[in-house]
């Protein structure tokens, strides 16, 4: 690494050392109503923690509404009861989040979660019902789930209208809840359950709007959006089975249009705190993803609401400890992360900066080419970024782990935390799971 790098990097790095280190950051983040937080891998407790950290005095010093992850919808919206203190709903969110039993389980049911969670409800006792700030999830994985939560809210609330939801029921029920058998399925009948879907979900837009600002409105936009995952999930478990970058575009619009909705659900000047992966939060455009065709969560919400303030934080470290599965559904277990790759952004950081933990934030950037006359810095430079998923095989890490990152241009600011330590689930380390793959193997 060239000594002008190192001796950039060192004077451009500022302490990341607690709650008061983060104050570079909240001023760069000003009055932006978007900040996306990524993570390098799903299994680090000390993402989880800067993380926290930084929600903790978004939501306390500018207001922010609520917190959205890279979770199930109706598993997060247990947790969103719980945290805003929801008549009849839990008093401990981390009771919730220790009932998380779909695989990878300890991706948010786990101690710091938790801590943050439980933290959540607390502030929330102070403010009025009205104020509470919410936990959601914005995945589209909950297919089945996300069927049966429609037919209890319309057998509660609208009788008429469950023979709507029994139809899609029944479309699916021959696949015994086994997304990846429906996928396979599609192959010989295209059209699948598309039509039974986009006629539940087209009932349940309409009682959502009908209901809007009402007293029943949170239970229908819940209804309504687990309607909108189930229309999700058929499309991304439809497209599953091709190669490509298809689902990958569904799932990720599918997580951005949920964002929008829950913008517009929590009314005029909402301001939305994202917890994801490093590969959902960071500017697809400043990868090669870009070349495959694929786009993401951070590239959607910069390009439909710059205008509002957008800011990305991503996230890395140089070694450690992560907890993940060397199989998918395979027990987690702590595995050792070895020393970045030569020649990667965590080895140029860890060289510059070994031991260290340290914060940078970017100058407001245009994305262009690398290689642009003019940038010559280290971070308008290509480098391989890690991204850990739910599944490692550290001693068998490849180039392909790297995902080619100009830094300034995907991400607003970057949290380097040279060695970071793994976890803890809530939950006893479970046997193996017989739940087929639905993730990209990554994130």
């Amino acid at each position: 690494m060239p000594d002008t790098h190192q001796a950039g990097i060192r004077s451009q790095a500022l302490p990341l050392t607690g709650q008061a280190s983060l104050d570079p950051l909240m001023e760069r983040i000003g009055d932006a109503r978007y900040v996306l937080l990524g993570e390098a891998s799903h299994g680090t407790a000390d993402y989880y923690r800067v993380r926290d950290m930084l929600t903790r005095r978004l939501i306390e010093e500018k207001g922010f509404s609520f917190v959205a992850v890279e979770g199930d919808w109706p598993d997060c919206q247990a947790v969103h009861r719980s945290v805003t203190a929801a008549p009849g709903a839990p008093q401990d969110p981390g009771e919730v989040l220790a009932g998380f039993d779909r695989w990878p389980a300890w991706l948010w049911g786990n101690t710091d979660v938790a801590a943050f969670t439980r933290w959540l409800r607390r502030h929330n006792e102070e403010l009025p019902p009205e104020r509470r700030v919410g936990f959601h999830g914005l995945d589209v994985y909950s297919l089945w789930e996300s069927l049966h939560a429609v037919l209890d809210h319309l057998r509660a609330h609208d009788p008429d209208q469950v023979e709507h939801a029994l139809e899609a029921y029944r479309c699916f029920e021959p696949y015994a809840g086994e997304p990846q058998a429906y996928a396979l399925s599609t192959r010989y009948l295209p059209e699948g359950c598309e039509p039974q879907v986009l006629s539940l979900l087209t009932e349940l837009r309409r009682r959502a709007a009908r209901t809007a600002g009402g007293d029943g409105s949170q239970a229908e936009f819940a209804a309504r959006q687990n309607a909108e995952v189930l229309a999700g999930a058929e499309s991304y478990y439809r497209a599953m089975v091709d190669s490509g970058p298809q689902s990958w575009n569904i799932r990720d619009h599918h997580m951005a249009d949920t964002l929008d909705r829950l913008m517009d659900h929590h009314g005029p000047g909402a301001k939305a705190v994202v917890w994801a992966h490093n590969t959902h939060i960071g500017d697809a455009r400043a990868t090669d993803m870009a070349d495959t065709g694929m786009v993401n969560v951070g590239q959607l919400v910069r390009e439909r609401h710059t205008g509002k303030g957008v800011v990305l934080v991503g996230f890395g470290s140089y070694s450690g400890t992560v907890l993940a599965a060397d199989a998918w559904g395979g027990v987690p277990r702590t595995m050792d992360v070895p020393p970045a790759h030569t020649g990667s952004l965590e080895d140029l950081l860890h060289q510059a900066l070994p031991e260290e933990r340290a914060l940078f934030v970017f100058p407001h950037v245009q994305l262009q080419h690398p290689h642009a006359a003019g940038r010559t810095e280290w971070f308008h430079e290509e480098h391989g970024h890690r991204a850990i998923g739910v599944v490692y095989r550290p001693h068998a890490e490849q180039v392909a782990t790297y995902v080619p990152t100009v830094l300034a241009q995907r991400y607003d600011a970057f949290c380097y935390l040279d060695r970071t330590h793994a976890l803890s689930p809530l939950q006893p380390l479970a046997e193996d799971s017989r739940e087929a793959q639905t993730w990209p193997v990554g994130v």
